[in-house]
């Protein structure tokens, strides 16, 4: 006698939830014979039962509240991809846990507010939760930590993990137009969220990068202590004065472990244009994870999209299919710890610009203040003169390695000196 099927309840019918019901479609006995046993969808749930979704759903029953399909006595495992860190996802994924079913989600920002309670929950229960889908999309990062190295001591893991902030940094780049054009171009392709902030802001990213440090580090998750900077102070100006460096402007994220606790940093910089970030384009993300016995692994493919993330979301419902669990973040939740977050302290080169006024001394106020600050300056020029005696004065200076403090200490200088137009842009580079 076969295996009997493993019954989801999907609840989201949007671009990744539609990408499940087709990839379950399309691939059912490929799926059945890599699983061991029939996946079937039993049931979904949307807010809105007419629209169409150019797919086939007559097959399925219909629950209009989430909380009711994940309690359904014919759905195995709950598939929640509706968004969002509260309301109906939040008490959906509680509810089909408390009842002992596992969850596949693909919410970053849920795990990432509420990851540690749902994971208690999960155990006490003897269930889990799969979340490949919520990180860098169809990149199967989170089981290479979780898995392939896990016999490793995670020492750094860094990730380009938003596409639309890597697609507006490289349209910059490509096309010479100033981050307002891109900005706006993105919006009508419909690459940012209705809370645009959550992408150019780095909160989608830093969601991503809590989660990734919480399985490298076995911790609990600490979105809360992540830096974020987003992308909206960078010129192109900075993408022009990058690339005659050698450089390329990423948002970049960071996460390494310290003698003075957890460092989690989302934020722009500049790397190397031959570093294995230098050349991503477009969408595609990127994650490099380094182990003390493996060295660098580099994890390179689609960051977004209907299929690469739903073919992440069936990485894990295969895996459950075939009676495969492991810990919500890699370790039992009692055993992961509350980390004491740092802020970045390893020093860096910095690039630096600024607009100073024409006026008599200017730079020299500027050099007084970064030697003050125990910084010291590596290149230093002026940019874009345009033979007018009354133009304000662009400058750019490029560091040698300093602390993040001491960086900090200098701009609260400059602010001090009286000769700068609008606020100083400071990025720092990083040899990857």
């Amino acid at each position: 006698m076969s295996a009997a099927p493993l019954r989801l309840g999907l609840a989201g019918l949007g671009t990744v939830g539609i990408g499940v019901v087709k990839i379950l479609d399309r691939e059912a006995a490929l799926i059945a014979a890599r699983a061991g046993r029939p996946v079937t969808i039993t049931a979904v749930s949307a807010r809105d039962r007419s629209r169409n979704r150019d797919a086939d759903l007559s097959g399925f029953a219909w629950e209009t509240d989430p909380v009711a399909l994940a309690l359904r006595e014919d759905v195995d495992v709950f598939v929640e991809v509706m968004g969002g860190s509260e309301g109906a996802a939040k008490a959906a994924t509680e509810a089909a846990l408390a009842a002992g079913k596992p969850v596949v989600t693909a919410n970053k920002a849920l795990l990432a507010h509420h990851g540690q309670a749902l994971a208690e929950l999960a155990e006490a229960k003897g269930t889990t939760i799969r979340f490949e889908a919520a990180v860098a999309g169809g990149i199967p990062v989170i089981k290479a930590l979780t898995e392939g190295l896990a016999g490793n001591r995670i020492k750094r893991v860094m990730g380009v993990m938003n596409g639309t902030c890597n697609y507006i940094l490289t349209r910059m780049q490509a096309a010479g137009l100033p981050y307002e054009t891109v900005f706006e171009e993105a919006r009508q392709l419909g690459y940012l969220e209705a809370d645009p902030n959550l992408d150019v802001g780095g909160i989608d990213a830093g969601h991503k990068l809590s989660l990734l440090a919480a399985i490298a580090f076995g911790t609990r998750v600490a979105f809360d202590a992540v830096e974020l900077e987003g992308i909206g102070n960078v010129s192109i100006d900075d993408i022009r004065l990058a690339d005659e460096m050698g450089y390329r402007i990423k948002l970049l994220g960071v996460a390494q472990m310290t003698g003075r606790g957890l460092e989690q940093r989302m934020t722009p910089c500049l790397v190397p244009t031959d570093s294995p970030f230098g050349p991503l384009m477009g969408g595609t993300n990127m994650v490099v994870l380094e182990g003390d016995s493996v060295g660098q692994i580099v994890l390179r493919g689609p960051g977004a999209g209907q299929g690469p993330t739903a073919s992440a979301v069936m990485g894990d419902v295969i895996d459950l299919a075939r009676g495969f669990h492991v810990p919500t973040f890699g370790l039992p939740a009692a055993q992961l710890a509350q980390a004491v977050p740092a802020l970045a302290a390893t020093p860096a080169p910095y690039y630096l610009r600024m607009t100073l006024l024409d006026k008599p001394g200017a730079l020299a106020k500027i050099a007084t203040c970064l030697g003050e600050a125990g910084v010291s300056i590596d290149q230093m020029r002026q940019i874009n003169q345009k033979g007018d005696q009354d133009d304000d004065a662009i400058v750019l200076i490029v560091t040698h390695k300093a602390a993040p403090s001491d960086i900090a200490d200098a701009l609260s200088r400059f602010a001090a000196t009286g000769v700068l137009v609008g606020a100083p842009v400071a990025i720092r580079i990083e040899e990857v």
